[in-house]
């Protein structure tokens, strides 16, 4: 198994307008329910794993979001700001023209197996976003992504934004029933106590915590409806560069460092 089979295996085990295509889509028309660019839902950052009734818990994925939109022989992705993604993993399209139903829109998750296949690599996946169109072909053949998904936002004609969960989990789980790599469906449980052991088996792996969410809840574009729990590291950090905030005011990202025992100072992170 891969690196993202075997996770997927151990959770499971702990348990607007249509506007012109982009690479993958033939003409642009898009006729679904629901339009692209569609803003994702969001989460809102907790420090525990919240409990009770109608909660369901999934594997925080560390990697890039993405809604995947199917229209016959057309497919778009999108990243979480609503660009596109087509062209930086041009080796996803056909696997999911394969494993989705003929019209449908997809939430969830492109993720990029280490080379050792031990979890994930994020640094690895962004490096897949490069101008280069020969870097990006070269990348998606070295280092291809899977897509791990978590939602379902619409299947035919009809629209799930309304529809709870619980109904949108059941009909996704249906769908992807007999889906195979690199297109996954991501592990899902309503018993706190595992998801408490997938925060704490899976660190460093390629889970960045886990997500909470509540059954009875519809989906709701661009709203910090989610909970999610993240893993906490701290170190004295240096700070190499920033960048202001997209709204213009204000730090909106630190370039962080850290010194190796030889002096050498390596990034470590945004």
């Amino acid at each position: 198994l891969s690196a993202i089979g075997l996770l997927v295996t151990g959770c499971n085990a702990s348990s607007r307008a249509p506007r012109a295509a982009h690479e993958g889509c033939e003409d642009g028309t898009v006729t679904l329910p629901l339009d692209p660019p569609l803003a994702p839902m969001l989460a809102k950052l907790a420090d525990t794993i919240p409990e009770g009734e109608g909660w369901l818990y999934e594997p925080k994925w560390d990697g890039f979001r993405c809604i995947v939109f199917r229209d016959g022989d057309r497919i778009e992705l999108a990243s979480r700001n609503e660009k596109p993604f087509n062209r930086y993993f041009p080796e996803l399209l056909e696997p999911l023209l394969a494993g989705l139903p003929e019209r449908c829109v997809v939430d969830g998750e492109i993720v990029l197996p280490a080379a050792d296949d031990r979890g994930l690599d994020f640094d690895a996946l962004q490096q897949r976003i490069h101008p280069a169109e020969s870097r990006v072909r070269r990348l998606a053949a070295e280092t291809p992504s899977s897509f791990v998904a978590f939602d379902l936002l619409a299947l035919g004609d009809a629209s799930l934004l309304a529809t709870p969960l619980a109904e949108r989990r059941r009909r996704l789980a249906e769908m992807l029933a007999a889906v195979e790599p690199p297109l996954y469906l991501c592990p899902a449980t309503t018993d706190p106590a595992v998801a408490q052991r997938w925060f704490t088996e899976f660190e460093g792996a390629g889970l960045d915590g886990v997500i909470a969410k509540r059954l009875a809840d519809p989906y709701t574009p661009d709203k910090r409806t989610l909970v999610k729990v993240k893993h906490r590291r701290t170190a004295d950090c240096v700070i190499a560069g920033y960048r202001i905030h997209k709204d213009g005011k204000g730090v909106g990202s630190l370039l962080l460092g850290l010194f190796a025992d030889d002096g050498v100072l390596h990034h470590v992170g945004v």
